[in-house]
């Protein structure tokens, strides 16, 4: 392990910046084969076989994936962590990789997903967890925190703040109203369409093109070459932070099973606001990290920011803790920057 090293990055508190440090040690990387020492099972949850990724013993840390991804996003976290004295738990969400995957998109609601979530839980015990999550797993991280605030210790959100209930809208109309027809989640909705067009394309350079884009967002997909490969010459090059087997492990998956798990998620975004009518209003009362990089399109999608740091965030999740929005740092941050981003869960949950 290497000695204690600081590290800055940048707290926002409303209008507020100053630098952080960090004391936790950024442990040793990934090792070179990222499966060493993780241990694979299947729990049965909430009617679905679910595949689970875990190594360690301790504390459980639940870590939930966003689109298009796996629990493997989470290989970095999972050995770092593990190796501090953490149980890190990363399972593949209802439709992706190893886990079932229901055809319908009525299949993916909030109700279902956190119904997941919490079977898993109670699996591993039942006692409140540490929960880490990215994109879609970060909406359903906010959901669990919303419905069953008893199961989560502390919560350290990557990418996708708390957004309330608009109950004059529904999601869809409302995207449509602001960012019109290409927007990516509106592009999302009809049940084929979006699966034949990836379809066209070689499913390592979609991945690739989602995983390293640096648009401002709100991000668009428009019909003529939705991911803006038509023009390309060649494969798209890679960052430094991730590899050709890296994208050759979760390409090879979504071979295997598609990509209306994943999209089935957006599809049930009107049903969850149907479902979740009681909760309109009601505030999120879990510990809460929120770590953002700053060339995330979420939080470059106008209006963002002004929810995070102009107190509507704060108010609608009042044991906010910190918001940390890190440099140069896209939408994949804790693959982009891993060290780091383990460095500010593990200082975040060994408060609680």
């Amino acid at each position: 392990m290497y000695p204690p090293t600081q590290h800055y990055f940048h707290l926002y508190i409303g209008r507020q910046t100053s630098p952080i440090l960090t004391n936790t040690p950024l442990l040793q990387p990934v090792p070179r084969c990222a499966m060493e020492g993780i241990e694979h099972r299947t729990v049965r949850v909430n009617g679905i076989n679910m595949h689970v990724a875990e190594k360690g013993n301790g504390p459980i840390i639940l870590f939930l994936h966003g689109f298009p991804e796996l629990w493997y996003s989470w290989r970095h976290q999972i050995h770092a962590l593990a190796a501090l004295g953490y149980h890190c738990v990363a399972p593949d969400l209802r439709g992706y990789g190893d886990t079932d995957a229901p055809p319908s998109a009525t299949s993916y609601t909030c109700l279902h997903v956190v119904g997941d979530v919490v079977a898993l839980i109670d699996s591993l015990g039942g006692e409140a967890v540490y929960l880490v999550a990215h994109d879609w797993g970060a909406i359903i991280g906010w959901y669990l925190c919303l419905f069953r605030p008893d199961k989560v210790k502390a919560y350290a959100c990557m990418s996708v703040p708390y957004r309330p209930r608009n109950p004059k809208m529904k999601p869809v109309e409302t995207m449509r109203a602001l960012f019109g027809e290409e927007y990516y989640m509106c592009r999302f909705q009809e049940t084929g369409v979006m699966e034949d067009e990836i379809k066209s394309y070689e499913t390592a350079q979609v991945l690739k093109k989602i995983l390293t884009d640096r648009t401002p967002g709100p991000p668009y997909l428009p019909k003529s070459d939705p991911f803006g490969l038509k023009a390309l010459d060649g494969p798209l090059p890679l960052p430094p932070w991730i590899s050709e087997d890296d994208i050759k492990y979760v390409a090879d998956k979504f071979d295997q099973t598609g990509f209306t798990g994943g999209l089935n998620y957006y599809r049930a975004m009107d049903l969850n606001w149907e479902l979740t009518a009681a909760w309109t209003g009601a505030q999120v009362k879990v510990a809460v990290l929120y770590v953002v990089g700053d060339e995330d399109m979420v939080y470059t999608t106008p209006g963002l920011k002004e929810y995070v740091h102009g107190g509507g965030f704060k108010k609608d999740v009042p044991f906010l803790q910190d918001i940390v929005v890190m440099e140069g740092v896209g939408h994949f941050l804790n693959q982009e920057k891993p060290q780091q981003s383990t460095a500010l869960i593990h200082d975040f949950i060994k408060k609680f």
